[in-house]
């Protein structure tokens, strides 16, 4: 596939309008063996319904964070405040009304991934994500159990068509294991670890790399449970006045290589060879280079590292990490160096830069640079074994 002369073609196409006016339309069988399943590797689910106010004890309704619906889009917050940033909820608002956004309605979700030639999917929360740093931790916690509940009775529903990514506990090791377990339970087959562990109750902030979070890694690893990072939790670090959902978006969907460099550097792998890591949204294209420049870095820094580096940095992406990407030519055209078993094709339903209305496109592309059968494992079998399902 030539990425000059055909890339322009797989993305949104000119005048389109805003994603809740597209339309599934793919038709015919792609290029794909027969009897194909695809699996859109990273999709996004808004929460839709009131669950924590509904589902909290009594006495502690007034904590609750709230959800309602508002100038087309889902809100999440307080006392009619939301949480939200102005640029995220402007976001919301363009897609939030698509019947199958919500998590109202799963079944016309169902019928609008498979008008896009999509089975099946891995859900990411949507607003959900500004509870990621709720500082009354408790309330984030039961918040998070709550969801995982909810979540998982969606996805029972679906019939093996739907599976949701659930939250933990990261920031103590105890409470690591309580809903590592809870998860389990409940069906859910991974979970969303931020890209940043956030603050202690002193107010300092946390490292996933030191050792004082090694029983919580361990908590992860004896668990057996794959853990998922996502883009778009990290804010521009100065303000934008002009188009500056564009510029954050260019900030955050190359957010992976801090986190990419603990695993390697700090030892977090090394400690815990069992970790199975999956990156998400952040596109395939990133990974060769970030392999380059961690193998020149370890080379040229080695003699000053306090602990060493087991393994050639090629042992940590080949065995225990994938990506997933959505239109990612240049990474297809680098499909060598990655690995054909570590790619996972992915829809974003029904995120602005989605390729919901133009799936079969972004399917067929993938078809183009890999091969029919190689593309199998890209659009539908490798997130099923990352899964474990």
């Amino acid at each position: 596939m030539s990425l000059h002369t055909t890339s322009a073609s797989l993305y949104p196409p000119e005048g389109l309008a805003p994603p809740k006016d597209r339309r599934g339309h793919a038709v015919g069988d792609l290029g794909l063996p027969t009897g194909t399943q695809v699996f859109s590797a990273d999709n996004h689910i808004s929460l839709a319904d009131d669950i924590f106010f509904e589902r909290f004890p009594e006495e502690l309704r007034e904590k609750a964070p709230r959800v309602w619906y508002e100038e087309g889009a889902f809100q999440l917050g307080r006392k009619g405040k939301s949480f939200l940033p102005g640029d995220f909820s402007h976001v919301l608002m363009q897609y939030d009304p698509l019947v199958g956004s919500g998590s109202a309605n799963i079944e016309a979700r169902l019928d609008e991934l498979a008008a896009d030639g999509v089975s099946k999917e891995l859900a990411f929360p949507n607003a959900l994500l500004a509870l990621l740093y709720y500082p009354d931790r408790d309330v984030r916690e039961r918040a998070f159990r709550i969801y995982n509940e909810y979540i998982a009775d969606l996805q029972e529903r679906s019939g093996g068509r739907f599976y949701g990514v659930g939250l933990i506990n990261w920031w103590d090791a105890a409470g690591t294991r309580r809903t590592l377990d809870e998860l389990k339970s409940l069906g859910l087959k991974t979970f969303l670890m931020p890209l940043s562990a956030g603050k202690d109750l002193e107010g300092t902030p946390i490292d996933y790399g030191s050792t004082s979070m090694i029983p919580v890694w361990d908590a992860i690893e004896e668990s057996g449970v794959p853990l998922a990072h996502h883009i778009g939790e990290a804010p521009l670090s100065a303000p934008c006045e002009v188009n500056s959902v564009a510029v954050g978006m260019m900030h955050n969907v190359a957010p992976f290589r801090e986190m990419f460099g603990k695993y390697i550097f700090s030892g977090i792998i090394d400690r815990h060879p069992g970790l199975k890591i999956g990156w998400f949204e952040g596109g395939i294209n990133w990974v060769p280079s970030a392999i380059q420049d961690a193998e020149h870095l370890l080379a040229s820094f080695r003699h000053m590292l306090n602990r060493p580096v087991e393994h050639d940095v090629r042992h940590y992406w080949d065995n225990h990490m994938s990506a997933s990407f959505i239109v990612d030519p240049l990474g297809l055209q680098m499909i060598e160096q990655i690995g054909i078993d570590h790619v996972m094709w992915s829809s974003d339903y029904p995120h602005n830069e989605s390729s919901f209305g133009y799936s079969e496109k972004s399917i067929a592309a993938v078809v183009e640079a890999l091969g029919p059968e190689d593309a199998v494992k890209a659009v539908s079998t490798n997130v099923s074994k990352f899964l474990g399902i």
